[in-house]
């Protein structure tokens, strides 16, 4: 059986940018009974604490719970009563107001500027710049609708793509597109976690909603790494309850 579970946390563990409901709390805690957890995702801390960390049971084990910010160029762990952080891979100033330039020239050359936003759109996570379609505030219903099967945002990509070159340009959750360092993604992450935890990664197990070719889940079934696709929230919990199961 797998050591570790690995998830993806817009799509997969909550809907977009939503806290967990109460089942899932519950169900992370039965799976934390019994394997170590890590959460990966496009998400900056402040994302995962709101998202996650308020949203578990006391009796959750947190010392096997990695929390893996910014699809995992950033790494924290819990100890003394509190979340500290293990490392952050953090883009230079330069690189920075590049890859800021691109997008506003991608944008425009690509034409999809929506009615109607809410909040910033592009985002500075320090190791990571995150452009959000209609803003970070956006309404659930409005992303969904957005950009359902990827469309515009592999127009997007691709014209980054040509801008950046050097850089890993990936989908993620509904209306985003993040980027990272070159190489660096999720199956860089989880590798990066298998050398601290000890775990390997042949005894992992990675979940996401988006592990097709393109999008922000689909490195570690590249790597070779074996793989779970979900559709939703709700079917996640009927996996980690199958795994529960198991595991017992």
């Amino acid at each position: 059986m797998k050591q570790l579970v690995a998830f993806d946390l817009d799509g997969t563990l909550a809907e977009s940018k939503q806290q967990l409901t109460e089942a899932m709390g519950e169900a992370l805690a039965d799976l934390l009974g019994v394997a170590h957890v890590a959460i990966i995702s496009g998400g900056d801390w402040p994302q995962f604490e709101k998202q996650v960390a308020t949203r578990l049971p006391q009796r959750a084990d947190l010392s096997r719970l990695w929390m893996m910010p910014t699809s995992g160029t950033k790494l924290y762990t819990w100890g003394d009563g509190r979340w500290n952080t293990v490392y952050a891979d953090l883009f230079d100033d330069a690189t920075k107001a590049k890859i800021l330039e691109a997008f506003d020239a991608a944008l425009e050359a690509t034409g999809f500027v929506p009615e109607q936003t809410w909040g910033e759109r592009i985002e500075d996570r320090g190791s990571q710049i995150t452009f959000s379609a209609l803003g970070q505030q956006a309404p659930i219903d409005a992303k969904e609708h957005w950009d359902p099967k990827f469309e515009k945002r592999k127009i997007i990509q691709a014209d980054l793509k040509q801008r950046l070159p050097g850089l890993s340009i990936n989908m993620g959750g509904a209306t985003s597109i993040d980027i990272t360092k070159e190489g660096v993604d999720k199956a860089t992450g989880l590798a990066k976690l298998a050398d601290i935890s000890g775990i390997a990664t042949d005894d992992m197990l990675f979940i996401g909603d988006a592990i097709f070719p393109g999008g922000n889940d689909y490195a570690p079934k590249a790597a070779g790494m074996d793989t779970v696709k979900i559709r939703d929230p709700q079917e996640t919990l009927a996996v980690i309850e199958a795994i529960v199961a198991c595991q017992k």
